[in-house]
């Protein structure tokens, strides 16, 4: 893709993107082809090939454009509830998302966000925004992807139903299915030390005798 600011070349590509969003509705992302892009958009072929390779270039512009506003909401975000913005950006882009799932192209996001926000995690880690009894010393290689992989399937669940559950009952399940966890690891850990315990003393009075 050209990355070029030229004003003319900014003009072409949206025309271009657009022209590739309003096919979509039309017909399935595999039958679309370059000349019925360059149809749509009001372009010559010259003029496509200037600003893209072919229609999964285009396809990665849109991308790129959701994952940056997704990025921009998440920034704004750290004073509100994570789950809560992310529903919230998914209803204002859902033309696209739901573009994205009629295709089964949903993933195509969450491999961007397996690159992305880790990124963004080491940013707010610097600035000192994330809470350090969250995370700690905990290695962030897998639970990234762990907590990101397990919102994106919940989101893409959410899409491919119509949207139509509301996002606030859903958050609320979540949160309420969070706690029930930990509370049910806190008791176990409890149970199992309470366990060792009689073990333990019974090692110190043996050897006593």
């Amino acid at each position: 893709m050209n990355n070029s600011t030229n004003p003319s070349a900014l003009r072409s590509k949206k025309e271009i993107c657009d022209a590739l969003i309003r096919l979509m509705d039309q017909y399935p992302y595999s039958e679309i082809t370059v000349k019925q892009i360059v149809l749509e958009a009001g372009v010559v072929r010259k003029t496509f090939y200037r600003n893209f390779t072919d229609k999964d270039d285009v396809l990665e512009a849109l991308l790129n454009e959701f994952i940056r506003e997704y990025t921009t909401e998440m920034h704004s975000a750290l004073d509100r509830s994570w789950v809560e913005v992310i529903f919230n950006f998914c209803v204002k882009n859902s033309h696209f998302a739901e573009l994205l799932d009629r295709n089964d192209m949903l993933y195509l996001v969450l491999n961007k966000l397996n690159t992305v926000l880790p990124k963004m995690h080491d940013e707010a880690d610097a600035m000192g925004v994330i809470p350090e009894e969250i995370f700690g010393d905990l290695d962030m290689t897998y639970i990234i992807p762990f907590n990101t992989g397990a919102m994106w399937n919940v989101v893409a669940t959410w899409l491919h139903r119509g949207m139509r559950d509301d996002p606030k009952k859903i958050a609320a399940d979540l949160r309420a299915y969070a706690i029930r966890l930990g509370n049910i690891a806190t008791k176990r850990a409890a149970q199992r030390g309470a366990a060792a315990a009689p073990a333990e003393q019974s090692t110190v009075n043996g050897g006593n005798a």
